[in-house]
């Protein structure tokens, strides 16, 4: 379990996190959101130590990640997949960060194929694309087999094969009884990965709940209608106080009314249907409406500035590098 309590950090005159407090819980994924700026970084980095916060306290499974005595069999993080000797195969990366744990070269092996790296192993590092880059990322990250995931922007380079790879992974590991935490901007993979969501917006905390109550909560609920007698069924749900609106495709959208009630209209006034669905809005709509006044660096012809400070390599003891490996 991570908990965080009060957490502030702050750069300058740049408030990151604010007073943040929350749980994530063991046994389901949870989704960390916001937008950009909005501290989510800087989070991460101070539950795993590598920032200190000016007040407040962060830990997991009750202790510091300064105490773990061997801490990525307690926690994998991925926060910057990039963050490996170019020169070094993905096996030998791997190799290092095994020796410092005590884990033995089976997992290595183990984890590799779990990624799907088996044909690359060898190979340099410093070759690879984006998304192989990602992969030996979470190999790293699981390779100690802990308890805790930390995850900043998983899928960042997979493909939909990877992307659904890993939503797997992710989902499997916490049926387990782990702890898992990752951060997305990819509101639609959230949507069918995450349990629970932690939603922040200039440092402070904005939501946590699970993902059908935030959605349940920031959107509206409407009943889509098709019918050839449209404007007919409009009529009727408008004089019982509803809200009926006819679209350009003839297709009739209904709120302030549920769907079943709808219908009865429809056959009280003798009107066909083809359609009659409840549907709700979308975790991006949900997300956009709740962090709308969240948003630091919206558009307008200039780039997002990124987070504060700059992502880092996720938390590894330093080992020397293999003799013998390939430059």
């Amino acid at each position: 379990m991570i908990e965080a309590k009060n957490l502030t950090k702050r750069y300058g005159d740049k408030i990151a996190v604010d007073d943040l407090s929350f749980t994530v819980e063991p046994g389901r994924v949870t989704g960390f959101l916001g937008p950009n700026g909005a501290g989510k970084s800087t989070t991460m980095r101070l539950i795993l130590g590598l920032d200190r916060p000016q007040r407040g306290d962060a830990t997991i499974d009750g202790k510091h990640y300064r105490d773990l005595p061997r801490p990525l069999q307690t926690v994998g993080a991925l926060l910057e997949a990039r963050a490996i000797h170019t020169g070094r195969s993905a096996y030998n990366h791997l190799l290092c960060l095994a020796q410092t744990q005590g884990v033995g070269k089976k997992r290595i092996d183990e984890v590799i194929e779990l990624v799907g790296l088996t044909e690359v192993a060898k190979k340099r590092a410093g070759g690879f694309s984006l998304g192989m880059g990602q992969r030996l990322g979470i190999a790293a990250a699981l390779l100690a087999d802990p308890s805790v995931l930390i995850l900043d922007e998983p899928v960042n380079g997979l493909d939909p094969e990877g992307i659904v790879w890993i939503r797997t992974l992710m989902k499997h590991l916490a049926s387990e009884g782990r702890t898992i935490f990752v951060s997305s901007h990819l509101m639609n993979e959230m949507a069918v990965t995450a349990d629970h969501l932690i939603v922040v917006g200039r440092g402070k905390l904005i939501a946590a709940c699970s993902t059908e109550e935030f959605i349940e909560r920031s959107t509206e609920e409407v009943v889509v209608v098709r019918s050839p007698d449209a404007a007919g069924i409009a009529a009727a749900v408008d004089a019982e106080g509803g809200k009926a609106a006819v679209g350009e495709d003839g297709v009739l959208t209904v709120t302030n009314m549920e769907a079943p009630r709808v219908g009865e209209l429809a056959a009280a006034g003798g009107f066909v249907l083809h359609e009659l669905t409840p549907k709700r809005g979308s975790l991006e709509e949900a997300f956009m409406e709740l962090t709308r006044e969240s948003v630091e660096y919206g558009g307008g012809g200039v780039a997002p500035a990124p987070e504060l400070p700059a992502p880092a390599p996720q938390p590894q003891a330093a080992v020397p590098e293999p003799q013998g490996e390939a430059r």
